[in-house]
């Protein structure tokens, strides 16, 4: 027996989008949590310079794989594969991306550094996941 958990493409795109969301928002609780505990002037730069990263990130980066895994949902036939929102191989740098997050938050770097790099990433995926949800509401209007 063959497990296939298959979805309709619309969905799985709005799971997309829910995922990418949830991770930009866990990255970036982190981030503010950090700085909070930052001093005020030093947490304010911190915090624009980890937003100016995340557009960086955004733009040259995360809307490109965004829209790669958009065009590959939509290009199958029928019903997708509800782990079919990320190629196969993508898989395995999510999980080297998800150890190198664990051991710099286990690191002896200060938090309020780190926090930059926790709001590029975060901002940047929660900003890219903005996406998901307009082919989403699109689909929805004009399946």
């Amino acid at each position: 027996m063959k497990f296939d958990p298959a979805v309709d493409k619309r969905l799985l795109i709005a799971l997309s989008g829910i995922i990418w969301s949830v991770v930009g928002i866990i990255l970036g609780n982190l981030a503010v949590g950090w700085l909070w505990t930052a001093r005020a002037q030093n947490s304010l730069w911190f915090g624009l310079t980890g937003i100016i990263l995340a557009l960086i990130i955004h733009h040259f980066g995360f809307l490109k794989l965004v829209d790669k895994n958009i065009a590959r949902i939509l290009a199958k036939k029928g019903k997708v594969c509800i782990f079919g929102f990320q190629p196969w191989k993508s898989y395995l740098i999510i999980v080297i991306m998800v150890g190198m997050g664990i051991t710099l938050r286990h690191s002896s770097l200060p938090k309020h550094y780190l926090s930059i790099i926790y709001i590029g990433f975060g901002g940047a995926m929660l900003l890219s996941s903005l996406r998901y949800y307009r082919i989403f509401f699109k689909l929805i209007v004009n399946p």
